[in-house]
């Protein structure tokens, strides 16, 4: 229905006089409705009313949008509302005080804002209502039935900056606590009307958390991830959203304390216990072989072999760690078999095992480790017999969470779990079923230890780190009877024709050699390797790396671009049938490549990773390349110059072991030895392990890379 209005002044007295139609009549009949108002809000939340205000920091904003029944008859002139705002309140002396204003006309419709005049008193219940009005007729005041008016207190004092205690962690007390160790902080305010308080932990985590009653203390738990010193800066929020000043909180905690049950399983081949570092001594079975082979670059010297048979376990009386509350447990493994669950670890109960450590082998599907605690479990990684890996089940109690790490990695879905206490005894192989004990470990384990405490990334990290180990060295200063020295003595390079040591113009003789001025300086040091690339090469009758365990290789090399005019190798090392891997240069593509068959046959899958490149280097100082191959995770990486981009990584199937002779210079093909490099060669370095990204950057130089 549309609104008509009654007609007033001389049309009325028109109509009067003329003759009245029916729809005339009807039209000056029919009344103006009011406008209404709705959507009322104090500093854009809803109206409060009744016994509890609005708390605001500062004089607020009130809004209301204002509506109309029936837009007005003018085709294009949308109708104007005005919204009438008062408030009121009563001084201390009970003398009530009254501000009443109106907004600028607006279209039907809209919100209406206004701010409250900045001299209304303090701690004071100060009440409004708005009514909207269309130049003929208001609508009734927003506090009428049903309606109430809405309230409002104008806090303008900040709250107190609160205090801050810790009992692990106390202020200014040097190493307490400790890394992985949670501790309680408490903050409380004197202010009575604090609903919230703000925190930081400087490089850390922040949040807020409320008491439990206005004015309240709180408290949150925070566990640190390093030893040092740590800032915890906290401000408290009153309930009309002011802030205090921040307080600052400083502790310090103490580096990660020591596993509480250790063995490192290094013990004498004829030993009937395995000693332990920290806990009770484990007695061995039968079954039980110290003097095993230890995993490289780990600081084992040994580890024990179990045979899988029913004597093959450790175990002591009782437990290794209370799993009632937060803890972890890890080893160093290495399976004989993937074929069938194995158990790594475990702690009986009265009818079962409070957690496990294990291997499992699922039927038709692949192998992989798992970590149960109670009736959680969680599984993850590729198990490979007589692969070494490094295992950590994890609970945490504060977060409820159980997670598993392979190799310094999650793995599987972190998942919630119940902590199962028990106080029976620990093992070491074997787990209780139902039938007595059974899943028992044929290979290899070592370094077993527990902790009563949250282990922190950085230390999964360090835990499963196999630090990398030189094999060779080769700075290409020097050549002797068609060889070039490994830099500390071990097996020299054998130079074929057309390869040779430069040691450019500064070291040449110019009557003997005329060209000799015109050679380039060295890549690296006092001399490269140039080959000119038509069947020079440098090369070793053995392998130089393990391709079936993780190795890094770097090298330096520079290719003039006019001398890039087909794919040459720079490093390659043979199989039976293949190259296990080869490093080229590929002018189509501009790039740099790893190429690594998946098996030793001709024509077998390969994957390939890339680094796009200028042949030179693009200064013409050539490009420092890294390969690193980590078993642990099955991806190979290219760096060129320290860096990887997309491309750089890829994941790969197991590396298969090559017995062939490593090249310098060339590669195998279909056709035999080919791919000959033209340009230098300069640095290279072998390492058996994988490096860390943030080692690589330290290869093609003359001096090796401090290793940590």
């Amino acid at each position: 229905m549309r609104k008509r209005r009654a007609l007033v002044g001389s049309c009325l007295a028109a109509l009067v006089a003329g003759v009245v139609t029916p729809s005339t009549a009807y039209a000056t009949e029919e009344p103006n409705l009011p406008p209404a108002v709705q959507e009322l809000q104090t500093d854009f939340k809803d109206c409060a009313s009744g016994d509890e205000p609005a708390y605001v920091g500062s004089p607020p904003v009130l809004q209301a949008r204002l509506t109309d029944p029936v837009e007005d008859d003018r085709i294009g002139y949308p109708e104007q509302l005005t919204a009438e705002f008062e408030i009121w309140w009563s001084d201390p002396d009970g003398t009530e005080q009254r501000r009443t204003w109106s907004t600028s006309p607006f279209p039907v419709g809209l919100v209406h804002r206004t701010t409250v005049p900045s001299d209304i008193p303090s701690d004071t219940v100060i009440s409004w209502h708005v009514r909207a009005g269309d130049g003929v007729a208001y609508s009734p005041w927003s506090s009428e039935a049903p309606g109430a008016a809405c309230r409002f207190v104008h806090d303008d004092e900040s709250p107190a900056a609160p205090a801050v205690s810790s009992p692990e962690y106390p202020a200014d007390t040097w190493w307490t606590g400790g890394v992985g160790i949670y501790g309680s902080f408490t903050m409380d305010s004197p202010s009575a009307d604090v609903v919230e308080y703000r925190y930081t932990f400087l490089g850390g985590p922040s949040g807020s958390v409320r008491p439990a009653e206005m004015g309240g203390p709180a408290t949150i738990r925070y566990v640190p991830l390093s030893r040092g010193p740590k800032i915890l800066s906290v401000q408290a929020l009153d309930r009309a959203g002011r802030m205090s000043m921040p307080t600052e909180y400083i502790f310090y905690p103490d580096a990660a304390p020591a596993p509480v049950s250790r063995w490192k399983l290094d013990d004498e081949a004829d030993s009937a216990t395995a000693a332990a570092e920290a806990g009770e001594a484990a007695r061995a079975g039968r079954g039980v072989t110290f003097g095993g082979p230890a995993p490289s670059g780990t600081g084992l010297t040994s580890t024990v072999t179990l045979d899988g048979g029913r004597h093959g376990f450790l175990t002591t009386d009782t437990p290794a760690v209370d799993s009632g509350g937060t803890f972890a447990v890890g080893a160093w493994v290495r399976p004989a078999r993937d074929d069938r669950s194995m158990t790594v670890l475990s702690q009986d109960t009265a009818s079962g095992a409070a957690y496990a450590l294990a291997l499992e082998a699922p039927g038709e599907t692949s192998a992989s480790y798992s970590f149960t605690l109670g009736d959680t479990k969680i599984t993850g990684g590729t198990p490979e017999a007589g692969e070494w890996a490094y295992l950590l089940g994890l609970y945490d109690t504060e977060t409820g969470y159980a997670q598993l790490f392979v190799n310094g990695h999650e793995v599987g879905t972190e998942t919630e779990a119940a902590p199962v206490r028990a106080d029976g005894a620990f093992q070491i192989g074997r787990v209780l079923g139902p039938n007595g004990y059974r899943q028992r470990w044929h290979g290899d384990i070592g370094d077993v230890r527990a902790y009563d405490r949250l282990v922190v990334p950085s230390e999964v990290t360090g835990l499963a780190h196999r630090k990398p180990t030189l094999l060779g060295h080769w700075s290409f200063s020097t050549a002797d009877a068609g060889t070039t020295p490994e830099n500390a003595g071990g097996t020299p390079l054998r130079l074929a024709p057309g390869a040779s040591i430069h040691r450019g113009p500064d070291s040449c003789a110019p009557d003997a050699d005329p060209d000799c001025l015109s050679q380039p300086y060295p890549l690296v040091g006092e001399g490269h390797l140039q080959l000119g690339g038509e069947g020079g090469h440098a090369a070793l009758d053995t392998p130089l790396v393990d391709t079936g365990d993780s190795f890094t290789l770097g090298v330096v090399v520079r290719i003039a671009p006019e001398d890039a005019t087909r794919p040459m190798t720079v490093l390659s090392q043979a199989g039976e049938h293949t190259d296990a891997f080869k490093l080229r240069y590929d002018p189509a593509r501009y790039a740099w490549e790893l190429i690594m068959p998946e098996r030793d046959e001709p024509g077998a899958p390969e994957t390939v990773v890339t680094q796009l490149t200028l042949p030179d280097g693009g200064s013409g100082q050539g490009t420092r390349l890294a390969v690193v191959y980590d078993d642990a995770t099955d991806t190979v990486t290219l760096y060129a110059d320290g860096y990887t981009e997309a491309g750089g990584t890829a994941h790969v199937r197991d590396g298969w072991t090559s017995d062939g002779p490593f090249q310098v210079g060339r590669a195998r093909t279909a056709d035999g030895w080919g791919e000959h490099l033209k340009g230098q060669v300069d640095e290279l370095q072998a390492y058996a392990g994988a490096f860390e990204d943030e080692d690589v950057i330290g290869l093609g130089h003359e001096s090796d890379p401090c290793l940590c």
